[in-house]
């Protein structure tokens, strides 16, 4: 018996830890697998903001309408098998570490695979042992040159809200960065925009148009009527020139998740005629039961605490508006830790510019990518906020301080990491 220390171990172990943009590795790898990554029909997600959201919905949709889905995202809040549901359900470390084994021992000399690489092999291994109907595949970095570039049996590209990030490797404007997205359409196959920023429609529609794909943009080919936003979830109607539904429910909430249930229920309009058990009664009921924890999830009612992975300027931008639209002239509490490569005095300036906060600022334990709490104190000192800001080596610290403040609101935000840490911490931090 396996357990995921075992996993991540023998990743460690036959992986590089750089990220290694190209596809010339995992091409090679996957081919000495068999290419597994043909044997289902997939919906290829890229984008900055909102991937995790849309590829939940569209597991959730189809999973309701009787379809086996495999749903690969990265990265994971709390166990690494969090990266490949089937139908919703994670597999065990004993599985993960047989396909880790069997790809591991298909690497070729000067072919080292990165860690990305090696465990997306393992995970479309699992998927074609596990029969899927139905992949939902998340881009891990770009889209062009990422790992899940090669799946052969595209049915819909996805394309989530764009933002600046990771310009090391994406570049230094928002084209360069979205043109390294938009590179994932293909010819005769539907391409669906969220249309954000609507700035890049035009560059998008140029893609399609030289790779011959069908493009779809949100604010263009859909209609959204009667929205309603509440910290329960969001309601509103539907209307693509495939498909109709009104009070359309996701439990998800902030005005970003209209956006990205409006963007995964246009990739669906689009494949309609493949999928025969598709309906609106069953794709309501799919959005309904969507489950996609860290995003704008209230794990406490009182005290509020609400906990949300946005951690580079659009995210966080995303987050601060909805904040400011369902708690209005309330006092906020935000307890913040950011990784060293992200915008982080960008997204200090919005917390303050929308919301007026308390700050409380910390890190994420025992990860070297993450700024310091003094870091990140030193940083916040230059802007002028509702509270003496003070530094918190943990997170749980940083929290009960928010909340003996008489915050009515406490926001744990900033890393996906930061949420998982304090998601394993939930039952302390409920008792406090």
């Amino acid at each position: 018996m396996y357990d995921f220390n075992d996993t991540e171990n023998f990743l460690k172990a036959h992986s590089s830890n750089e990220i290694k943009p190209g596809l010339e590795r995992i091409a090679n790898l996957l081919d000495s697998l068999g290419n597994p990554q043909n044997s289902w029909a997939s919906f290829h997600i890229v984008g900055t903001n909102g991937k995790g959201s849309t590829g939940a919905y569209l597991s959730s949709i189809f999973k309701e309408a009787g379809y086996k889905t495999g749903f690969y995202s990265s990265p994971h809040l709390e166990k690494p098998d969090e990266r490949l549901l089937i139908n919703g359900i994670p597999l065990s470390a004993d599985d993960w570490y047989k396909n880790l084994e069997l790809a591991a021992g298909k690497i070729k000399k000067n072919f080292e695979p990165s860690y990305f690489e090696l465990l997306t092999a393992a995970a479309f291994l699992l998927a074609r042992d596990e029969k899927i109907d139905v992949g939902i595949i998340e881009a891990g970095l770009g889209g062009r040159l990422d790992a899940t570039n090669l799946l052969g049996n595209t049915i819909c590209s996805v394309i989530a809200s764009i933002s600046i990030d990771h310009t090391e490797f994406l570049g230094d404007t928002l084209e360069k960065i979205a043109g390294e997205k938009f590179a994932v359409v293909k010819k005769n196959i539907p391409a669906c925009y969220s249309g954000d920023p609507a700035s890049l429609i035009p560059l998008f529609k140029k893609f399609c148009y030289e790779h011959g794909a069908v493009p779809f943009v949100i604010p263009e080919s859909v209609k959204l009527e009667n929205i309603n936003i509440m910290t329960e979830g969001c309601t509103f109607d539907f209307y693509s020139p495939n498909l109709e539904i009104k009070d359309v429910f996701t439990p998800l909430t902030g005005r970003y998740q209209v956006n990205n249930c409006a963007l995964a229920l246009s990739a669906v309009s689009c494949v309609m005629d493949k999928f025969r058990n598709l309906n609106a009664e069953k794709i309501k009921q799919g959005i309904k039961k969507t489950y996609w924890p860290g995003r704008f999830e209230i794990i406490s009612k009182k005290p509020l605490i609400i906990l949300d992975g946005g951690h580079n300027y659009g995210g966080v931008l995303r987050l601060v508006e909805s904040v400011k639209e369902l708690y209005q002239d309330k006092k906020i509490g935000i307890i913040y830790a950011a990784m060293r490569d992200k915008d982080y005095p960008g997204c200090l300036e919005l917390f303050k510019e929308y919301l007026n906060p308390a700050v409380y600022f910390t890190t994420v334990p025992g990860m070297k990518r993450a700024l310091t709490p003094d870091e990140l104190l030193s940083a916040g000192k230059k802007i002028n906020w509702r509270n003496n800001p003070r530094a918190f080596d943990l997170p749980e610290e940083a929290l009960k301080n928010s909340i003996s403040d008489n915050n009515d609101v406490n926001i744990i935000c900033g890393s996906l990491y930061l949420i998982g840490y304090v998601r394993s911490k939930i039952d302390y931090i409920k008792n406090q």
